[in-house]
């Protein structure tokens, strides 16, 4: 008997939602009350909510877009497999974040993602 190896999907969704949205989302598929910054479905799905984006940003004085590209590449990074659940994979993924980052930074202009 053979088997058909299904590839992982090559289609990835990122919607920007509203705190009330992603409250909402993360209630129902996690089970956990509040907003949270990012969630991220293992079908290729990330979900952003721009107010805790803009809120985070004038928390710690960083730029919105900065922000959003953050959040976007954790999305990315739960994707791929990583898990910050416990602190030592939390602080790989934190490294891993912080390094993509740094190569996003220099190859694009992360303003765009406000455009």
């Amino acid at each position: 008997m053979s088997s058909i190896l299904h590839p992982p999907s090559s289609i990835l969704s990122v919607a920007f939602v509203t705190d009330d949205e992603i409250a909402r989302l993360n209630e129902r598929f996690l089970g956990h009350s509040g907003p949270t910054d990012v969630l991220t479905f293992q079908h290729g799905e990330i979900v952003i909510s721009t107010d805790r984006a803009v809120g985070q940003a004038r928390r710690f004085r960083t730029l919105l877009h900065e922000e959003l590209a953050l959040y976007l590449v954790h999305g990315l990074l739960h994707l791929a497999g990583y898990d910050d659940g416990k602190p030592a994979a939390r602080r790989l993924m934190v490294r891993k974040q912080e390094a993509l980052l740094h190569t996003l930074r220099k190859e694009l202009d992360l303003r765009r993602l406000l455009r």
